[in-house]
């Protein structure tokens, strides 16, 4: 089937998808769940080809990314469940209000119609982006990148399957199986198919889209994050949330990438950095992380000169850059100039500080004393997410199900005119 035929089917199926009950959306949910489950054999089978032609093509932090295995799977499919059980946004009235006139104005959420995805190499998210389509009540139309195709496909066939024993439409979930930028190209010049475009992947796809796309599109994901550890931090706090954010799975767009270090404490705190994320972890036997310092980081403790694109950089890797900053005010610059808008915390324990730190630093999401790896849809109680939107219009943060809805005005009267 061509992408043509496939969106031509897609916009079939769209007044079906937008009709259908909270029982029946939920019920082909967890029919697709067990179906993700009980063919996980077949899944990973796919999966290991695909691990085998990224080996030594893609970095291990990636190919961890890639990988999926029997509990990988199970979390797969409980995300599903989970968004089962989740309330449904369609027709939910957002605003109401009763005019002079006597007319009934309600402010209602509908699907978005047809969603397009195009993602890398995360099979996790062909699972939560045809969930989160179609509780949203919209058809999805998937477009993995190559490096995961052979396990989309069969997730997808697993999914399809689910949909079937449902009563739903197949036709709910697409994969196009194109991986080439051909196939990409498609779908973000589908004008008149595709109501919604969202890229899920690294700066270079985002910006591809951004640039090229004629359909409405979400910027999301690259992910900049900083934490800045200010001067009355609790500095073993500190370490510990660092450590989470840097090493828990450095390959995802909420890991922290740059560290900011009070100056006042610098003397005192870096040296427990670079014992807490390089002595302690190689004594564990675990990836110890490189660090990229300034100047005043570099006079402190032993690293990596920082390179000139070091503090713009998504590493997605065991690599942090440092840099020792005079102040809250000096810190909350330097994000301006450097972060993505994505997820940025700052240490400590001054609620001015903390206060003008959440005011003033214009992300997506902003923390004060937690690990940034929160930035999540299943974190956030939205039981999984589309993606992370660092734009400002529509839809910022984590997009669960009311993201993927827009709204119309419903009017309610008794033979008013105007």
């Amino acid at each position: 089937m061509t992408v043509k035929e496939m969106l031509t089917k897609a916009v079939e199926v769209k007044p079906s998808l937008a009709i259908l009950d909270t029982d029946a959306k939920n019920k082909a949910l967890l029919c697709m769940a067990d179906h993700v489950e009980s063919e996980s054999e077949s899944i990973m089978a796919a999966n290991a080809l695909d691990m085998e032609a990224a080996k030594g093509r893609i970095s291990d932090v990636m190919l961890d990314r890639l990988k999926l295995d029997e509990g990988r799977i199970h979390s797969m499919a409980e995300g599903m469940r989970e968004v089962a059980k989740l309330p449904d946004p369609v027709g939910s009235v957002v605003r109401s209000v009763r005019r002079p006139n006597g007319l009934l104005i309600e402010k209602v959420l509908v699907p978005m119609g047809v969603v397009a995805i195009i993602y890398e190499s995360r099979p996790n998210v062909t699972t939560d982006a045809a969930a989160l389509t179609l509780k949203s009540g919209n058809v999805c139309v998937l477009r993995s990148g190559k490096e995961a195709l052979r396990s989309a496909k069969a997730i997808v066939a697993a999914m399809k399957n689910g949909l079937r024993e449902a009563g739903v439409p197949e036709a709910a979930v697409n994969l196009v199986e194109d991986p080439t930028h051909a196939g990409a190209n498609e779908l973000m010049t589908a004008v008149g198919f595709v109501d919604l475009l969202i890229p899920r992947g690294g700066a270079g796809l985002i910006r591809a889209c951004v640039e090229n796309a004629k359909v409405p599109c979400i910027q999301t994901g690259t992910g900049i994050c900083h934490i800045y550890v200010e001067k009355t931090a609790d500095q073993d706090k500190a370490l510990t949330i660092i450590e989470n954010a840097k090493t828990s799975r450095p390959s995802v767009c909420n890991a922290e990438e740059v560290c900011l270090v009070d100056e006042a404490i610098a003397e005192e705190f870096l040296p427990k950095l670079y014992a807490k994320l390089v002595t302690e972890r190689a004594e564990k036997g675990l990836t110890p992380v490189e660090l990229r310092l300034d100047d005043a980081a570099a006079a402190i403790i032993p690293g990596m000169p920082a390179g000139e694109k070091d503090f713009d950089t998504e590493f997605l890797d065991y690599i942090l850059a440092v840099h020792v900053v005079k102040n809250t005010v000096d810190a909350m610059v330097h994000i301006a100039k450097h972060s993505t808008g994505h997820s940025d915390a700052i240490l400590t324990q001054d609620e001015v500080a903390a206060r003008a730190f959440t005011t003033l630093v214009d992300s997506a999401a902003v923390y004060v004393n937690a690990s940034t790896r929160f930035t999540d849809g299943g974190e956030f109680g939205l039981g999984c997410e589309m993606g992370i939107s660092t734009q400002r219009l529509h839809a910022r943060g984590p997009m669960g199900l009311e993201e993927l809805c827009t709204y119309k005005y419903v009017i309610h009267g008794d033979g008013q005119i105007r």
